[in-house]
């Protein structure tokens, strides 16, 4: 079996074990939520974006796409998603104030290394649908360090930024994200 498949297909619950520890252990201040509000909002900024672009089709269990998206956050980066939720787990962290900045540490390594793996099966798979288009798109665009400027959609790119698709695709990372924030609030406020 290769374990990038078992992440790919399980990438929703993988973040379970580390929000359950940051709650159970989050000692929240003002510094913390303040900066990690901020940090989150940006990976979720940064999701909603890419989500607005790709839609729901980034919600699959099976690897699989109908076309290449280039436009957007992705003509940055090529996993604006992915980065989207290192972002809002370091965030998370931050906000949670427990065991910092080990506990950030263990997040991002975790999410880093779980990602480059699934990010490599899901390049197996778009060099062999969309060949010399996506292997250009490659060359220009970083798989997970931004560039400042974008690179520019493919010059076939008909993909448009629709908030209406991006809202209907991220409508459970909101609810998630919505209750790990109240609940540390809630812990900020009782502690």
């Amino acid at each position: 079996m290769d374990l990038r498949s078992v992440l790919f297909k399980n990438r929703s619950y993988t973040p379970i074990p580390f929000l359950v520890a940051m709650v159970i252990l989050a000692r929240p201040a003002v510094w913390s939520v303040a900066a990690g509000l901020a940090v989150s909002m940006a990976g979720e900024l940064l999701r909603f974006l890419g989500v607005s672009y790709a839609g729901s089709e980034t919600r699959t269990t099976k690897i699989g796409a109908t076309r290449l998206v280039t436009n957007g956050p992705f003509s940055r980066v090529r996993n604006p998603l992915y980065l989207g939720n290192i972002l809002i787990y370091l965030g998370l962290s931050i906000m949670a104030n427990a065991w910092l900045p080990w506990i950030a540490l263990v997040v991002v390594v975790w999410f880093v290394f779980q990602y480059a793996l699934i990010v490599s099966l899901e390049e197996e798979f778009l060099k062999q649908k969309f060949g010399a288009e996506y292997i250009a798109y490659m060359n220009r665009v970083p798989r997970f360090l931004p560039r400042l400027a974008g690179a520019g959609p493919a010059p076939n790119s008909t993909v448009t930024f629709s908030p209406k698709r991006g809202l209907a695709s991220e409508g459970r990372t909101l609810q998630a994200l919505a209750l790990v924030v109240g609940v540390i609030l809630i812990l900020w406020y009782v502690r």
